[in-house]
């Protein structure tokens, strides 16, 4: 970044704790020297900095490094002053209810969403699905669905920075066969895919709009494919989906 604005400092700060990827839980000076790619000297005093401000904590006997709870403070500062979030609650919440099944909210963050509120039930798939996750929005019902609110440079920009991969045998990669579907989502007011992210996922998602019309969130629901019953519980789980993003959208003025 050639800004004078821009505080590389920072940004090697935030190089160290995002080497704490999830599958790293700790980490030796040594690895996270390497992971950034930073010195020895340097990975030191931005580890030693961080564990002075609380956000990692050290074990002194394996002296490696772990993330601290600290670092919730930011999800949680942004999950209660969201309005969205806010918003989308109470529906989420309602259509859980309703469905027995596993609701969500997820925002799209590049080429991902991210699930910023999610209501589990007893029949989840994914346990391991949190809020925080993020999955790539071009084999998802969420991201398709807003993915659908977009123009075709927008939606040609996200797919071409997409890693297209075939995470299932049912997932979707060609961009012309996506934008094809995003056409038929587009028409119909939601999305609908089985199986093409998470093996046994079925899920139906439809858009949050803002006021003029451009999806800010999704709203969705995920069934196990055991728990599927006829073709009519798609147009059962899309009413239910479109009704709730319709309430939680800010409408036109």
């Amino acid at each position: 970044m050639d800004s004078p604005l821009y505080v590389n400092s920072v940004e090697k700060g935030m190089r160290v704790l995002m080497a704490f990827d999830g599958q790293q839980r700790q980490l030796s000076l040594s690895q996270i020297a390497a992971l950034t790619g930073f010195d020895l000297s340097a990975a030191q005093r931005f580890t030693y900095t961080l564990t002075v401000l609380g956000y990692l904590n050290k074990d002194e006997e394996s002296r490696k490094y772990e993330l601290s709870p600290k670092l919730l403070d930011f999800a949680y500062h942004y999950l209660s002053s969201s309005e969205l979030v806010t918003r989308a609650t109470p529906y989420l919440q309602q259509l859980s209810q309703e469905t027995e099944e596993t609701t969500n909210l997820t925002i799209l963050d590049g080429t991902d969403v991210v699930f910023v509120q999610r209501i589990v039930s007893r029949h989840v798939l994914n346990p391991t699905v949190v809020t925080g996750t993020r999955i790539p929005a071009y084999c998802t019902a969420s991201g398709l669905a807003l993915l659908s609110t977009m123009s075709d440079e927008e939606v040609d920009a996200i797919l071409g920075a997409s890693e297209l991969r075939q995470h299932t045998p049912f997932t979707v990669v060609d961009p012309k066969k996506i934008k094809l579907r995003l056409a038929t989502f587009r028409e119909q007011g939601y999305a609908h895919i089985k199986e093409e992210y998470f093996l046994g996922d079925v899920s139906t998602a439809a858009a949050v709009k803002d006021a003029r019309g451009r999806g800010v969130g999704a709203v969705n629901v995920a069934v196990t494919k055991a728990r599927w019953g006829a073709d009519s519980d798609e147009s059962r789980y899309a009413n239910l989906v479109m009704s709730a993003a319709r309430a939680i959208s800010v409408q036109r003025k």
